[in-house]
């Protein structure tokens, strides 16, 4: 809080369950009322992301934001947050790799998929660093996760997996 004064008036029994537990994660998740469960890294790509799947007739679940640490315990963790809403029929995975290697969050990923047991179909764009070497990775891993190549590519298949096609 920028005013103290003001965290005595803080009622934790009045927040969102999910939203508190992501604080305790350091990840910003807001519920929405779709079925595409979204996760992503960067405040702006997560709206843009939001946005694309809205456009190509899907309707977000949520905005979650795993920041630049996407390490695989944040992963889950987000997993977990965004598979608590029974709402939730696919999940989109939309992220930016500059610093923090591509390859490295797809193992993160699959590690998270493994230990969450995530059962809805699961959409993975991955963009910059080693992306090429991600996608790869992601295609090895024996796992039912759709690699997309583009956000368009990424929209269109989670669209398509909530729906059921």
């Amino acid at each position: 809080y920028r005013q103290p004064k003001m965290r005595a008036f803080h009622d934790p029994s009045q927040e969102d369950e999910r939203e508190a537990h992501a604080a305790q994660w350091e990840l910003n998740y807001v519920a929405l009322d779709g079925t595409v469960g979204c996760m992503v890294n960067g405040a702006g790509l997560a709206m843009g992301t939001m946005d694309i799947v809205n456009l190509h007739g899907g309707k977000p679940a949520n905005f979650l934001d795993v920041g630049g640490g996407a390490n695989k315990e944040r992963v889950s963790e987000a997993f977990k947050i965004i598979l608590s809403d029974d709402n939730v029929k696919a999940v989109l995975v939309n992220i930016f790799g500059g610093i923090v290697r591509c390859d490295m969050i797809a193992e993160g990923i699959i590690g998270a998929v493994k230990e969450v047991g995530v059962k809805v179909p699961v959409v993975v764009r991955l963009e910059g660093t080693n992306a090429e070497l991600g996608r790869e990775v992601l295609k090895n891993s024996g796992l039912d996760i759709i690699a997309a190549e583009s956000l368009t590519d990424a929209a269109e298949k989670v669209v398509a997996a909530a729906e059921g096609k």
